[in-house]
């Protein structure tokens, strides 16, 4: 059994490693200020993006739900795996050799985390797949590629590959690279008879499906003969990987398009995914053999930054009766979205590829063009159900209409489409008007009779608080700690508190700010000195003192420094101080900020003792001890200059 991995390689990979780029994998990021960037949390839903991350620092921090960690604490919770397992997948990314305590040279193949096995199995099975569609069985696959207007480059540019006719072609090109049967269960990619395991596809063109971060974690498979018994299409069932209801086929390659146009189109099928990205609209992407619901929603979300500033979601469906059940269960799902909805449906009921093939490259730009509001699509397709020629049916059509324009969430959108469906009805607006409104409120009642039960209000729960000093605005940041904990989060509206907050912000993100003890009066100095009185912050000054300078000179080690010096509840609040944007776009202005911030930090803290000894002064009888009336008098002068000096400096 392999020991533990070395502390020294650990924190070398955590120094390595750029978690801006391990982030970028799942979440869109935007800057922020000077070194920092923000995006929709992945470890909660919201609208507004709360997710701070710091590469300066290596760490990142939700001031929404109050998560926080460095890239292995990152990828330990988006993989679900182990830290060691973390710290091996960040290591081979930077290509680090890591060391085993006790001798170990690491987990061999058959101690690898599970979870890496079957991505190495799935990886494999993508190189083999690919490597049999240039051979001469799979002509057949190459005719149907050729068919769909696909060449070698497109088949290539997808990763499309080729599962040979007969039972064991795979399994034992697995076997052979030393993955067991037991392992092999756990893929998806075999099936199970009398005679133990045999591949699942066979004789089929596959196309690998891959999550956000590029790994391959399941397979779709296209018939191609008429022997061939099986569905048309033929997915990897369930796993540990592949959860179809998260999946989205073509989100590895469409992310960064998805996140730089902010747009999303959802397409029925990979030949549409293929024949999108080829026409030029690199946005599409595809669910695999389910709708798309709420899961699909979370992971377009946070690519769009669906924070309320625009984006929008076009979905494909084809012009028959099951594209439009489609579009409306689309439909049902539009609230969840702060982007504007959309539908595209080509009028003769041809997909993205039949479209590409039959009008070419321009034919599918312009059908994504010509999208229309799905708000739009849905009223239409409830007016379809009813014959508007007759009183009755007209009143049907308002009754099942209005409750739909009574969804727009868009409170500047919602008269138009009163005209509009008045206009469709051929009723008078007044009259559409108060339908819709009775529809609003029908609604506001119903999800208020509910709303006591939820745990997901809109308001503020018992467990929020305000946001701190540094906290960005309209933020709440979570607390440090529980009730029960001394280190409460202290009153924002608390001068000294804020005062405190700052300063540590500062000597957290910026150590060189505190020199080396010997330059600019002693900064360094000064501030072990400094009293901190409200308790949270008053530990993490402590743990900076603790720390000390020794690791000033790696960010990322100094705040690993201070985090293991502080008490276990105040460690969330380390990872705050240290990612939270300072008010400055240059470095210029961030060295400004940061001698002013300690200055002012200094100033309250000769304020302080200057206090203290007028007191004593105050007290003192100068005839009865004029030699202490003495000192204080010069201490509290060579305290006024002190003072005076720092806000020359400033």
């Amino acid at each position: 059994m392999a020991g533990l991995i070395k502390r020294e390689d650990i924190d070398e990979v955590r120094q390595r490693t750029d978690i801006k780029e391990v982030v970028d994998g799942y979440v869109t990021l935007k800057g922020a200020g000077l070194g920092t960037f923000k995006g929709l949390c992945p470890f909660h839903d919201e609208r507004s993006p709360s997710f701070t991350v710091r590469p300066q620092v290596g760490r990142y921090h939700c001031f929404g739900c109050g998560e926080d960690g460095d890239a292995i604490s990152f990828v330990q919770k988006m993989d679900h795996s182990s830290f060691q397992e973390a710290v091996e997948k960040l290591a081979a990314r930077i290509g680090y050799e890591l060391r085993y305590e006790d001798g170990g040279t690491g987990p061999n193949r058959e101690e690898v985390g599970k979870r890496q096995r079957l991505l190495d199995a799935h990886k494999i099975a993508d190189e083999y797949f690919r490597s049999q569609l240039l051979t001469g069985g799979a002509a057949e696959g190459r005719n149907f590629l050729h068919g769909r207007g696909f060449d070698r480059a497109a088949a290539e540019q997808f990763g499309v590959g080729y599962a040979p006719q007969g039972w064991d072609s795979l399994l034992k090109h697995l076997r052979g690279r030393g993955f067991t049967d037991a392992e092999l269960r756990l893929t998806g990619m075999f099936s199970e008879g009398n005679r133990g395991i045999y591949d699942r596809f066979r004789g089929r063109l596959i196309w690998p499906i891959r999550d956000i971060a590029g790994d391959t974690i399941g397979f779709g498979a296209r018939k191609l003969y008429e022997e061939d018994q099986g569905p048309k299409y033929l997915n990897t069932p369930e796993t540990t990987l592949y959860k179809k209801s998260q999946v989205l086929y073509g989100i590895d390659v469409a992310k960064r398009n998805i996140a730089k146009d902010r747009q999303l189109v959802v397409v029925e099928g990979y030949t549409d995914v293929m024949a999108c990205h080829l026409a030029g609209v690199g946005t599409a992407v595809a669910t695999c053999g389910t709708a798309f619901g709420t899961d699909h929603i979370k992971v377009a979300r946070r690519l769009l930054s669906d924070d309320g500033s625009g984006g929008e979601v076009i979905f494909t469906f084809d012009g028959d009766a099951a594209g439009q059940k489609a579009a409306l269960r689309a439909f049902e799902e539009d609230q969840r979205f702060v982007a504007q909805t959309y539908v595209a449906v080509e009028p003769t009921g041809a997909d993205p590829c039949e479209l590409r093939q039959l009008k070419g490259d321009a034919a599918v730009r312009e059908l994504i063009g010509t999208r229309k509001p799905l708000f739009e699509f849905a009223i239409r397709a409830s007016l379809k159900r009813h014959n508007l020629d007759t009183v009755e049916g007209r009143v049907a059509a308002l009754r099942e209409g209005a409750p739909v324009v009574a969804q727009i969430r868009d409170s500047g959108l919602r008269p138009g489409y009163v005209r509009e469906l008045a206009g469709w009805l051929g009723m008078p607006i007044e009259e559409v008007s108060r339908a819709v409104g009775l529809a609003a409120k029908r609604a506001a009642s119903g999800a208020s009779s509910t709303s006591g039960s939820s745990t997901h209000g809109t308001g503020p729960s018992t467990a929020a608080v305000q946001a701190g000093p540094g906290a960005p605005a309209g933020q709440a940041a979570a607390p440090p700690s529980d009730a029960s904990s001394p280190y409460m989060r202290p009153d924002p509206r608390d001068p000294v508190a804020a005062m405190e907050r700052q300063a540590l912000e500062v000597v957290i993100q910026n150590p060189a700010s505190l020199g080396d003890g010997t330059v600019h009066h002693g900064t360094w100095q000064r501030f072990e000195e400094s009293r901190f009185t409200t308790p949270a912050y008053a530990a993490v000054h402590t743990a900076v003192r603790a720390a000390g300078l020794a690791y000033a000179g790696d960010p990322v080690a100094w705040v690993e420094g201070i985090r293991r010096e502080v008490p276990e509840p105040l460690q969330g609040l380390v990872s705050e101080l240290a990612v939270v944007p300072l008010p400055a776009s240059t470095p210029e202005a961030l060295q400004r900020y940061c001698r002013d911030i300690l200055a002012r930090l200094f100033e309250l803290q000769i304020t302080r003792v200057k206090a203290d000894k007028m007191g004593q002064l105050q007290r003192l009888d100068p005839a009865a001890f004029p030699e202490e009336f003495q000192r204080l008098n010069r201490e509290l002068m060579e305290l006024e200059m002190q003072r005076r000096a720092l806000r020359a400096d400033g």
